[in-house]
């Protein structure tokens, strides 16, 4: 199969690209500083590079050439200014693979505050830290970036998922995650990076939550 990859070279990317090589998949990633990528090596064996940013019309059409299925672990770096990383890039994606005669199966990384009624199943104390302070203050444009992303995906006629984790951590993978396709688990306020990666590859052929957001916790 023909992986294509977006964020590859972020935490939670490069996790995925660990997951698409060792499972012999070909893995086409974009890259803007390709030497600080750590599968180059193997890349150039079972894959391919694309030179380039996700701002790009024509790196972006490059990257998704030839490809399956899509990932995409974009986001923005930091949580206190506007980066407006999704917004600029997931609609080129969606607009290139509308166009291309393949693929139609995308695969995002999103966030729990993407949609609204994400913490319908929280305790209200915890409710209204996160809906006072946290989203309005410390995640403002984190949260706007994710929502915009889901409804370019929504509106896209794609086959898409959005799998939408709370906290990230760099914890080991423990395997016994928990998952909602209404709302984030309750008391659910963190899962690994290693834990979601392996989630989302596992998109790849389960066809529960095809064009559909789903959310994922411990």
């Amino acid at each position: 199969m023909n992986v294509a990859i977006f964020g590859a070279n972020g935490a939670t990317g490069r996790l995925l690209t660990r997951h698409a090589l060792s499972a012999g998949h070909t893995v086409t990633v974009l890259l803007r500083t390709p030497k600080d990528f750590p599968y180059l090596e193997r890349l150039t064996l079972g894959g391919h590079v694309v030179h380039g940013n996700a701002f790009d019309p024509h790196d972006v059409a490059r990257t998704i050439q030839g490809a399956d299925v899509v990932f995409s672990a974009l986001g923005a770096k930091s949580p206190l200014r506007n980066e407006n990383v999704l917004p600029r890039a997931v609609p080129l994606i969606v607009r290139a693979m509308q166009q291309s005669a393949s693929p139609k199966r995308i695969i995002a990384l999103g966030s729990a505050g993407a949609l609204p009624d994400a913490l319908s199943k929280q305790p209200a104390w915890r409710c209204w830290i996160v809906e006072s302070i946290v989203y309005p203050w410390l995640l403002k444009w984190p949260v706007y970036e994710q929502r915009v992303q889901y409804l370019s995906l929504l509106s896209s006629g794609l086959d898409w998922t959005m799998v939408m984790p709370p906290m990230l951590t760099n914890g080991r993978e423990r395997g016994n995650i928990r998952v909602d396709g209404d709302a984030l688990p309750p008391n659910a306020s963190r899962i690994s990076r290693a834990d979601l990666a392996r989630f989302m590859f596992q998109q790849i052929d389960d066809p529960r939550w095809h064009r559909k957001g789903v959310y994922v916790g411990y």
